[in-house]
């Protein structure tokens, strides 16, 4: 679907290039998962995706042919979700769907959108009256307008509360599901680790690692089980490797210890990400707020 070779990118004012020459590509139906601190080239990597940066060196191809010999016609395959929500305050949340619909040759219909995301009975109220979650999921539904083919992901369930991020995250796995490819940035790693089938980590410009989030548990992981357990009414640990649980002394000390929790040492996206990225995320919100 996507193919991105050797790119690089200097902003016009900058003497040093903010992308160094990243090389990945996105199959057709793949969630993939694009990370990075604020400064790492991340956001520049997308809008040079979307065609809002053009002076790139390097090579994309999108569907067979390079990206920059589309014109405007490329915005009728994609949909794109900003992290800030885009709306007119002083339309309605309707009257700011059917202006975006008039930019597209072929959409369709909102309403089932607007339900499924609780917004059906609000559709004739301001936007500008809208609640931070209420303003995402209406931008959720003028990402999905044009029936896109390739979405480009920004924070989508960032602000919304667990209930609403499930119906969003449920709808990205179904437009996944009908075909569609998604390019998808966030912080939320728990979003990342259910939603990704591949994720880059981008640092300085360059890209540090490209896998899925199964094999990049695997690789920074241990291969350990801990076990919590008591014992004279004392609450221990043990931690055993992955050769040793399959001897007879670890069957022992199932069979005789009082078993509280069993835990592998998986590693978490979030603690992959401080490894590759060298910032921890709550180090990473600081620096966006």
């Amino acid at each position: 679907m996507l193919t991105v070779k050797n790119l690089y990118y200097r902003y016009p004012e900058s003497k040093n290039d903010v992308i160094r020459g990243i090389d990945f590509s996105i199959e057709e139906g793949e969630i993939f998962g694009f990370l990075g601190l604020s400064d790492a080239g991340k956001s520049t990597t997308q809008k040079i995706l979307i065609k809002l940066l053009r002076d790139y060196r390097g090579e994309i191809i999108y569907r067979g042919k390079p990206l920059n010999s589309y014109d405007d016609e490329f915005y009728q395959d994609i949909g794109v979700c900003f992290e800030m929500p885009i709306s007119f305050s002083k339309l309605t949340a309707m009257e700011n769907l059917q202006f975006f619909q008039k930019l597209y040759k072929n959409t369709v219909d909102v309403e089932p959108l607007l339900r499924r995301l609780g917004l059906c009975e609000d559709r004739h109220k301001k936007a500008g009256e809208f609640s931070k979650g209420m303003k995402i999921r209406l931008n959720f539904v003028r990402v999905l307008l044009n029936n896109p083919k390739f979405l480009f992901l920004d924070e989508p369930t960032n602000g919304l509360d667990p209930g609403n991020a499930r119906i969003v995250k449920d709808m990205i796995l179904e437009f996944k599901k009908a075909g569609g490819t998604v390019f998808l940035t966030s912080h939320i790693m728990g979003d990342v680790d259910e939603l990704c089938d591949r994720v880059a980590f981008i640092a300085d410009g360059e890209l540090r690692e490209i896998d899925s989030p199964r094999n990049l548990k695997i690789k920074y992981g241990k291969r350990t089980v801990k076990i919590e357990y008591r014992e004279n009414n004392e609450l221990k640990t043990s931690e055993f490797t992955m050769e040793e649980i399959k001897t007879q002394p670890f069957f022992d000390f199932l069979r005789t210890k009082k078993i509280e929790t069993i835990h592998s040492g998986e590693t978490t996206l979030e603690e992959i990400f401080i490894k590759v990225t060298g910032v921890a995320l709550h180090d990473q919100t600081a620096r966006s707020d």
